[in-house]
């Protein structure tokens, strides 16, 4: 959970830099194809072949998710950081944890009442937030970073009621694939071109970083904690990145950061505490869904082998190496 806030937190000022001299869809294909063939050759020379052994229908699943979350998820987020501010994108990806909640309710998967306060609390700070007025936007950009968003909630919901590879690296390596490759036919069909004579070294070191760190560390470690943690305790990201961003505006652009920053990220936090503590605190539970397949209340991504059901994850939420 802590790379998954950190990390992310800073790929919204990454992808502002990578896209000032690359084009936007073409920097996010680069990143994920790049990340993804080394990832595979790290697994091929580790395991061999037989990492990536399997089933027509787990590879589709997993291409289907890297669409998701990656094609129409992280592709939209960087056509919209042209028209708005890193900050402003990374508050109004805060909205994924509301759309979870809205798809749990669809499947009939209640959320207890604190996990929807600590939501509740947590978009109340992220409201705070945006009331700073962090260099606004225009409304093209708003409403691509909120379609952005819905597509990423989608893609995780999903994730747990589809069948996945059981090798989580496996699973993150042909959705960034099968992810990357989507936006590279986006790009090229939408006009994009590069022109590498444009690109500024800070640019390249920008993208350099998401490919190493926000895609293969950073993605690696979400599609892992979708496996083995609650959803409602992985969403909470959404939560911590706006206030990593607003300290990283601070930091590397000088941003001013004010009381109400200050007070909006504090709440933002209680709201993170309050979801964190309900799950963990919670009766474990195994819920069916409508084919048996798992506990809808669960996204998983390939972090284990399918079962017909799964219990929430213990009271501890052991964490462990990707």
């Amino acid at each position: 959970m802590a790379i998954v806030y950190v990390v992310w937190g800073s790929t919204y000022l990454g992808i502002g830099i990578a896209i000032e001299s690359i084009p936007p869809v073409l920097s996010a294909a680069m990143r994920f194809v790049t990340a993804a063939a080394l990832l595979s050759g790290f697994l091929l020379v580790r395991s061999g072949p037989a990492a990536f052994k399997v089933s027509r229908k787990q590879f589709l699943g997993a291409a289907l998710v890297g669409v998701l979350l990656l094609t129409t998820g992280n592709g939209m987020l960087a056509v919209a950081e042209q028209y708005i501010s890193t900050g402003l994108a990374a508050l109004l990806v805060a909205s994924v944890p509301l759309w979870l909640v809205v798809f749990r309710f669809v499947v009939r998967d209640r959320p207890k009442i604190l996990t929807l306060a600590g939501v509740l609390v947590g978009l109340g700070g992220v409201a705070a937030l945006s009331l700073t007025g962090a260099e606004g936007g225009s409304s093209v950009g708003i409403v691509v970073v909120l379609l952005a968003s819905v597509s990423w909630a989608v893609g995780s919901f999903l994730s747990s009621r589809i069948e996945m590879p059981a090798n989580a690296l496996a699973t993150s390596a042909i959705e960034m694939f099968v992810g990357g490759a989507g936006l590279l036919v986006l790009g090229l069909g939408s006009g994009e071109r590069l022109d590498l004579s444009a690109v500024t070294t800070r640019s390249w070191l920008a993208l350099a970083y998401l490919v190493l760190v926000g895609s293969l560390i950073g993605f690696t470690a979400f599609s892992w904690l979708l496996g083995n943690a609650p959803i409602s305790l992985v969403s909470t990201y959404a939560y911590v990145n706006p206030a990593v961003a607003v300290a990283l505006g601070a930091l590397v652009l000088h941003e001013p950061i004010t009381t109400q920053v200050v007070v909006g990220g504090l709440v933002i936090l209680a709201g993170v505490a309050l979801v964190i503590s309900t799950e963990r605190k919670g009766p474990q539970r195994v819920l069916e869904d409508v084919d048996g397949g798992g506990d809808v209340g669960l996204g998983v991504s390939g972090g284990q082998e399918p079962q017909p059901a799964r219990h929430h994850v213990d009271p501890a939420v052991e964490q462990r190496g990707v």
